[in-house]
């Protein structure tokens, strides 16, 4: 058993290469989001002038959406494949996102969270805009789906929190 031991190691490192094709095809996702923004939006100046300043700001809150929506792609296919796939060679490249050099498990659940709440945030706006539309009911069960959010988020940010005090404190201790 002791000489299957490095060929098991070498197949379960090996094995986070069939994350790759996640990846990819999130960015396939992340085209039909540039297609479905560029049809909202021309949809909005094809009707300009036709519509309400509400509507309008309903187009706008729903553009904003869809690039939140691909900002949060991004940080998914970016950040997890630099977390768990492969580094990414972008050495002094000058494009190179600025949080990219911090990158982590505990820093991509952090970012994911607030884009989340950022995006709920969105359709809670879009919601009590268009609230004389809107059940009662549909109203609460968004603002309790929001404040469940933050609550996540705040939960996972102590934790992050804890983790690091904790890896500090061992390291103190050396």
């Amino acid at each position: 058993m002791k000489h299957l031991e490095p060929l098991i190691e070498k197949t379960i490192f090996w094995s986070r290469w069939l994350q790759a094709p996640l990846y990819l095809g999130l960015i396939i996702a992340q085209g039909v989001y540039v297609y479905q923004f560029f049809h909202e939006l021309y949809q909005l100046v094809a009707r300009t002038g036709l519509h309400s300043d509400t509507t309008v700001m309903l187009a706008v809150l729903a553009l904003i959406d869809v690039v939140m929506i691909a900002n949060l792609l991004i940080m998914v296919i970016i950040g997890g494949y630099e977390t768990f796939v492969s580094r990414l060679d972008l050495e002094n490249h000058p494009d190179q996102p600025e949080w990219l050099s911090q990158v982590n498990a505990g820093v991509l659940k952090i970012k994911l969270s607030t884009a989340i709440i950022s995006i709920s945030s969105i359709h809670l706006l879009k919601t009590f805009i268009n609230a004389s539309n809107t059940s009662w009911h549909t109203i609460q069960a968004q603002v309790l789906i929001h404040i469940v959010f933050l609550v996540s988020a705040i939960a996972m940010a102590y934790t992050d929190k804890l983790m690091h005090q904790s890896a500090a404190l061992a390291k103190g201790h050396r």
